[in-house]
């Protein structure tokens, strides 16, 4: 009987690729991704629901955590990875977790899906509780290791929702806060879900995560203002949204930013308010974080 799962099923479009020339194979792989982001935008109000449960979480003190395994588990941990350079985030507050631990994130622990009991007890290693929401990430559906997590994760009180890239199952649908199904379809090459089903959950976990840091003031316009300078290029880039805002030179960015730690926030507090970087986060602090509500609507 064929698999139910849409990951595991041939892809007819596919089944005489390995005759294609090499503009063939491009032009089939490319046409086979255009349908990621409308089988993404069919869940957008799944998206929306997992979005406002990641920012309920944040604002409860707790966190977002991804777990998945293999492609799964590696995105998790890589959108969790990015939040702290790009949204001046603790490090804490996402989290990724891969079966396997680590050495996975580069080098295939295949087995280590087939453990739901090694799922359960990341979730008490980490010390999940009753104000994180858990985002399982299984694009088959059917990892143990992830619907391990998930129970656990359920048992301590937290919010819990799946993304997947086949049907959901009426059982799974009932047990969880959010479903999340894009149904990207079959692979160009069958079962190979780091193609059309690991780019649609790049997507989706991205508009989780930025949405949620949107939410929380993290971004003023389509800016980075919460961004903390680590490196030479995200120094040019505060320096750049300093100088735009506050219509003043390169010189003057430069100094109100060092100034204020290599926080952009808080030097464009700085810079618009003329105060000292210590009452710039006294204000800030006192509305959420919300640029626009210390310093109005500017530059826009």
């Amino acid at each position: 009987m064929r698999d139910r799962r849409l990951t595991e099923q041939r892809n007819p479009n596919s089944r005489r690729i390995d005759e294609l020339d090499p503009l063939g194979i491009v032009d089939l792989i490319n046409a086979e991704d255009r349908m990621v982001a409308e089988a993404v935008g069919e869940e957008r109000e799944a998206i929306a629901k997992a979005l406002e449960l990641a920012e309920e979480a944040f604002r409860k003190g707790g966190r977002l955590v991804y777990v998945g395994a293999g492609t799964s588990g590696r995105l998790g941990v890589l959108d969790a990875a990015e939040m702290p350079p790009t949204y001046g985030t603790d490090p804490a507050m996402v989290r990724g977790v891969i079966a396997g631990g680590y050495d996975a994130l580069v080098r295939a622990k295949e087995g280590a899906e087939d453990s739901p009991s090694n799922g359960a007890a990341a979730m008490d290693d980490l010390g999940v509780g009753a104000h994180d929401f858990v985002l399982g990430i299984a694009t088959s559906g059917t990892t143990p290791y992830v619907h391990g997590a998930l129970d656990r994760a359920r048992a301590l009180g937290a919010r819990t929702g799946f993304l997947l890239c086949t049907y959901p199952t009426e059982e799974l649908v009932a047990k969880h806060d959010v479903v999340i199904a894009p149904l990207v379809g079959p692979e160009v090459i069958t079962g190979s879900t780091r193609m059309k089903a690991g780019t649609a959950t790049k997507l989706v976990l991205n508009t989780i995560s930025t949405g949620a840091m949107i939410r929380l003031g993290k971004v003023y316009g389509n800016l980075m203002v919460d961004l903390q300078v680590t490196c030479e290029k995200l120094r040019d880039r505060g320096e750049r949204i300093l100088e735009s805002m506050l219509e003043i030179d390169r010189a003057q960015a430069s100094s109100l930013l060092e100034r204020a730690g290599g926080h952009v926030k808080t030097a464009l507090v700085m810079g618009k308010l003329g105060i000292d970087p210590a009452e710039a986060r006294r204000r800030l602090d006192a509305v959420g974080g919300v640029v626009s509500r210390v310093v109005g609507d500017i530059g826009r």
